[in-house]
């Protein structure tokens, strides 16, 4: 019970003192990590957000065409309660993601930007050659990320389970979309694809406009900062 008990708590204090560093490349900063469902439980519970796909029953999943699926949600994105407060917030429209980042001094990053950040190896690295630009966020090929026929999970996990990549970030290949401040009349571009992808699609050709009011279990985002 004595080890039980131990083991509850070091879970709960691992879980709890995350924090999502900030990467600085000079001209601008990017959180390390996807935006959590615990970060963004906490900036809801602040200022008393309802989200949208609260206040319609539930987000968007792909099946025959877009179906929502009740009680989907950023607290419960497969409609339950899920492993991990630190899987990424998805079901969150792109309004919603800016409007978390402004929370926090914060914004969207331009394509340009996460970009330069995914693919362009900025600081000294065992790993990556620096300076060198790179077709994916992993490097020159398409690996150890959370896609189909890599990682595999067929979910989206933990983010701090995942490993980093290019300039020490973590899922800018896989896990989830994310919400980009590009914009194309009514839709917001989105880039380095889910976990229901292939490796192919995190490359930089890959991203993708979607309507920037849409909300859905394969969309999250992580924020800019200057």
């Amino acid at each position: 019970m004595k080890k039980l008990i131990i083991l509850s708590l070091f879970l709960f204090s691992k879980t709890f003192a995350f924090e999502n560093t900030k990467i600085d490349f000079r001209n601008f900063s990017l959180n390390k990590y996807e935006i959590t469902i615990q970060e963004f439980k906490n900036y809801a519970k602040k200022n008393n957000l309802i989200t949208e796909a609260e206040k319609t029953g539930g987000g968007y999943e792909w099946g025959a065409g877009w179906e929502k699926r009740a009680g989907w949600t950023y607290k419960t994105p497969y409609g339950e309660n899920p492993d991990s407060e630190l899987e990424p917030a998805v079901h969150v429209s792109r309004y919603e993601a800016e409007d978390y980042c402004k929370s926090i001094d914060g914004r969207l990053p331009s394509f340009d930007e996460w970009s330069y950040a995914a693919y362009k190896q900025v600081f000294n690295s065992s790993e990556f050659e620096k300076g060198k630009v790179y077709k994916y966020p992993s490097g020159d090929e398409a690996k150890n990320m959370n896609s189909q026929g890599l990682l595999n999970y067929d979910k989206h996990i933990d983010v701090t389970k995942l490993p980093e990549g290019i300039n020490g970030l973590v899922a800018m290949g896989g896990n989830v979309w994310e919400w980009i401040d590009d914009q194309k009349n009514d839709n917001s571009l989105t880039a380095g694809a889910s976990w229901w992808y292939g490796g192919s699609k995190t490359s930089k050709s890959g991203a993708q406009y979607k309507p920037s009011n849409f909300y859905a279990i394969y969309v999250g985002f992580r924020c800019a900062f200057d």
